[in-house]
């Protein structure tokens, strides 16, 4: 089961089509001058796709053994099997946790130091999907070992977790408008990702969903794309750098000092827990207070 597992991650699979991607939308930017990718950018998302592999060797391996172990011990192992309604039931139990994993990414600032670098490009293109997130390969499977324990095999997992990634890639984009209303209602898009990923006030923290965003829509933290807010990529504050070492480990080295400068555990506690804006001497940036300040609910 354990060979199996590995061979039903179909993200090295998909690599080819990923790079073939990028090179197609770069050609048709580029072609009619439009500002939607820099070289030292892609190369700096690159470079964020080869370290969080790296990064995810081991703890891929130590989750797999765990799936292996966690699903032998479970009551429902051969209740569950691989008919077609569990593979169904786990497409909407992997999209849950992806949510919620995503969105502790995004309001738990020392798992946000882990996802930022998939943020902090400027742009939003094939390549900015390619820009994973290098820290959070750590912590990752841990939010998905529930589903052994509920009876669905290790391979049977990996292939629903590649699946929703590779679904995942194609919404990197500018060059799709929003879809029909039915799909805008149900699924991830490119519309609700570009809100993902803009540091305006209104779109901060919003739409986490994977392949679905019935999720943001149900927990509240859904926003639509407006016209009237255009949206503008990047963090609150960019780093203004395609330094692969300064786009993996900038907020890291930014908690680090904070770490340093609080005067109590209590402190130090909020710094590493709290969502990110939050600080001990000086104006709450959180996205949520920021919102609030705005009148935007």
């Amino acid at each position: 089961m354990f060979e199996q597992a590995l061979q039903d991650d179909l993200s090295l699979l998909a690599l080819p089509l990923y790079l073939a991607a990028v090179l197609l939308e770069a050609w048709y930017a580029h072609r009619h001058h439009l500002n939607r990718y820099r070289l030292g950018d892609t190369l700096a998302s690159l470079s964020m796709l080869v370290a969080s592999g790296i990064v995810e060797l081991l703890p891929r391996l130590l989750a797999l053994t765990a799936f292996v172990y966690l699903h032998e011990i479970s009551p429902l192992r051969d209740v569950v099997g691989r008919q077609w309604w569990a593979w169904l039931l786990l497409f909407f139990l992997d999209d849950f946790t992806y949510y919620w994993f995503h969105r502790a990414n995004h309001e738990v600032r020392l798992l946000w130091a882990g996802h930022v670098n998939h943020h902090s490009s400027q742009y939003m293109n094939f390549a900015t999907a390619l820009r994973q997130g290098v820290g959070e390969r750590l912590h990752k499977f841990l939010f998905w070992m529930w589903l052994p324990l509920l009876g669905f095999d290790p391979a049977m997992i990996i292939t629903v977790i590649s699946v929703s990634l590779f679904y995942q890639f194609w919404i990197h984009t500018r060059a799709v408008g929003r879809l029909h209303p039915w799909i805008e209602a149900v699924f991830n898009t490119p519309s609700h990702h570009r809100v993902h990923h803009a540091s305006n006030v209104r779109y901060l923290d919003r739409n986490h969903g994977g392949v679905l965003i019935v999720w943001d829509r149900l927990f509240g933290t859904f926003a639509e794309e407006r016209d009237d807010d255009p949206v503008v990529y990047g963090l609150t504050t960019n780093i203004d750098s395609d330094n692969p070492w300064t786009v993996l480990s900038h907020e890291y080295r930014t908690i680090w000092r904070d770490l340093q400068q609080a005067r109590s555990w209590d402190e130090r506690l909020r710094t590493l827990f709290l969502a990110p804006g939050w600080s001990a001497r000086g104006p709450d940036k959180r996205a949520a207070v920021l919102r609030e300040q705005a009148g935007m609910h």
